[in-house]
């Protein structure tokens, strides 16, 4: 077991240069003269920097070189150790990587003993029909696949014939198909200003020029989406009407109607990508219950039951271009695995999916408590179910040398420049409070972005 040495002081040399440089250099030393010893366990940030009367975020910034140096292990909910030739067999941090990463949008993991058992129990059954699941099946999946996802779809309002619902790897996979299915190089699909990477990502893949839409309280605009309809002609719509990632702005039902007659008149696409439509408990209806017959609607079961869970549900406006993106489908992926899908049609008939979800909206409710007690009032943007956040930056702050000042201290976060479509990228950073990381290490990533917010970038630098 590793030991604790929490009474540790380092000797900190006179003109030494940065204090995190002097304290990183008194690990280094200390355990070089074998006052620190390996595995032993270094003090809390929080408490090092009380006890010599420094900015934590000094400290941060430190054991973040100490780790760099290859001094320290950071051990997520342990604390920080010495390294040495055997190392606490306890999971640790990935090389390079932020101690405390909030740039990957996460659900919160589920670590209740119940509900694992449960989930453990549903996985065993899965596996008892192993020959089964070995064999290739239906493109698009398996029947009873198909009605698990319609009857998972209800939670939205939905009401889906199996033979419009696709079972496929992912919303990713879902998104490549139905853009190769409606659209090729050159066409003109409309989203948001601020959109999801992975549309541009695909986009940029396929030679698709996106048109970013300006937005309001409510949504995105629907006259601009009309006068780009006029301009361009686009082949679609893509929206992520629910918790936007990164914004977590939510089209109101009226917007979402307007939205829908603008595409009907127009003759153009929905693509609806649901990803966080789950989460609020009485959010708006989906855009597919208002305008089925033209809408392409995807929910990906990675935000509301986990994401090594690499199963979507996509529904297409009608049988036929059902049969399309199964044709889209099997030239990409081939199927979904069936092992993973037959997983999802137990979790979802047995209740465990549910189950799943609502601890996913508890967690999740309970870290956004703590970003509002932590962060400076009226900086972001959220709403209580979401499990990111999007930071409006005081002047002069940018965005990137936010994001970088962060890094510096662990902490990863996503700058806006990811998300824009069109125009310069506002000062703004996408926060997650996901993951597998614990709330101490949430509310340690919050408090080093509170500490940032409240100081420009020059002080911000000379703290160190």
């Amino acid at each position: 077991m590793p030991k604790s040495i929490d009474g540790w002081i380092p000797k900190l040399k006179k003109n030494s240069g940065p204090v995190y440089l002097a304290i990183a250099n008194a690990i280094a030393e200390d355990i070089a003269i074998g006052q620190l010893a390996a595995e032993q366990r270094l003090p809390p940030q929080r408490k090092l920097a009380e006890l010599l009367g420094i900015d934590f975020t000094t400290v941060a910034r430190a054991y973040t070189e100490a780790h760099r140096r290859g001094l320290i292990d950071s051990v997520v909910g342990r604390g920080t150790f010495v390294c040495g030739k055997r190392r606490p067999k306890i999971p640790r941090v990935f090389e390079g990587r932020p101690n405390v990463d909030m740039s990957m949008n996460m659900a919160p993991e589920v670590d209740t003993p119940e509900l694992l058992e449960l989930m453990q129990v549903g996985y065993a059954g899965v596996g008892n029909k192993m020959r089964d699941l070995l064999r290739y099946q239906n493109f698009g999946g398996s029947t009873d696949d198909r009605e698990a996802g319609a009857l998972w779809l209800r939670r939205r309002g939905l009401v889906v014939e199996p033979d419009r619902l696709l079972v496929v790897a992912g919303a990713q996979c879902a998104l490549l198909a139905v853009l190769t299915t409606i659209a090729s190089a050159g066409s003109v699909i409309c989203c948001e200003e601020l959109t999801y990477p992975g549309l541009r990502a695909l986009a940029g893949l396929l030679g698709i020029k996106l048109v970013g839409l300006p937005m309001d309280a409510e949504g995105i605009d629907a006259v601009a989406f009309a006068a780009a309809c006029a301009q361009y002609a686009p082949k679609a719509l893509y929206c992520n009407p629910t918790l936007l990632n990164p914004t977590t702005a939510t089209i109101s039902p009226a917007r979402r109607q307007a939205l829908v007659e603008v595409a009907r008149h127009y003759g153009v696409a929905i693509i609806e990508d649901d990803a966080y439509g789950f989460l609020p408990r009485n959010g708006p209806a989906a855009m597919a219950s208002m305008g089925a017959d033209i809408t392409f609607y995807i929910a990906g079961m990675a935000k509301c039951v986990g994401a090594g869970l690499r199963i979507a549900y996509m529904v297409a406006p009608d049988a036929h271009l059902a049969s399309r993106l199964a044709s889209s489908v099997r030239a990409t992926t081939v199927m979904a695995s069936p092992f993973t899908s037959g997983l999802a049609t137990r979790w979802v008939r047995d209740g465990t999916a549910d189950l799943m979800l609502n601890a996913i909206r508890k967690e999740a409710m309970a870290r956004q408590k703590l970003a509002a007690r932590i962060l400076p009032a009226g900086c972001y943007e959220s709403k209580p179910e979401s499990f990111h956040l999007w930071i409006n930056l005081p002047a002069p702050w940018e965005q990137k040398a936010f994001a970088a000042h962060l890094a510096e201290s662990g902490v990863g976060v996503v700058p806006s420049d990811a998300f824009c479509v069109t125009g310069p990228a506002p000062a703004a950073v996408r926060v997650c409070i996901g993951g597998i990381a614990t709330r101490d290490d949430i509310q340690h990533g919050l408090e080093l972005i509170a500490q940032a917010l409240r100081r420009p970038p020059s002080i911000a630098a000379a703290v160190v």
